[in-house]
C-alpha cells in the first residue's frame, strides 16, 4: 500500500523538472536571446566606427568623429574647429544615416 502511494504522489526531480524546464525556455527566448542579439548588434556597431561619422553619445550629444584613438574617440560638436570633446567609444548609442542614404 505504501509503495502505492509513493507512485501516485509522483513528482520529486521529475515533477519540478517538468515545471521549470518550459519556464527557462520561454525567458531564454523572451529575455535573454534578445539581449545577446541587441548585444552583438551594438558590438558591431562600435567596431565599425570610422572618421567622419555622425553618431549620438548616450548623454544626447550629437556630433561627428574627427579622430580615433584606441577605446576613445575625438567627437566634433560644433561647427567651430577647437570645438571637440574626448570621450568612451562604448558611449556611442547610435550612428545616424548619411545624408544621401534618406
Amino acid at each position: 500500500m505504501a509503495a502505492i502511494l509513493l507512485q501516485a504522489s509522483g513528482g520529486g526531480i521529475g515533477g519540478l523538472l517538468f515545471l521549470f524546464l518550459p519556464m527557462f525556455i520561454i525567458m531564454y527566448l523572451l529575455v535573454i536571446l534578445p539581449q545577446s542579439r541587441q548585444r552583438k548588434k551594438t558590438q558591431q556597431m562600435l567596431s565599425t566606427l570610422k572618421t567622419g561619422d555622425k553618431v549620438v553619445t548616450n548623454g544626447g550629444i550629437y556630433g561627428t568623429i574627427s579622430g580615433i584613438d584606441g577605446d576613445s574617440l575625438i567627437l566634433k560638436i560644433s561647427n567651430e574647429p577647437q570645438v571637440k570633446i574626448r570621450i568612451a567609444r562604448a558611449a556611442i548609442t547610435q550612428v545616424e544615416a548619411p545624408e544621401d542614404a534618406k
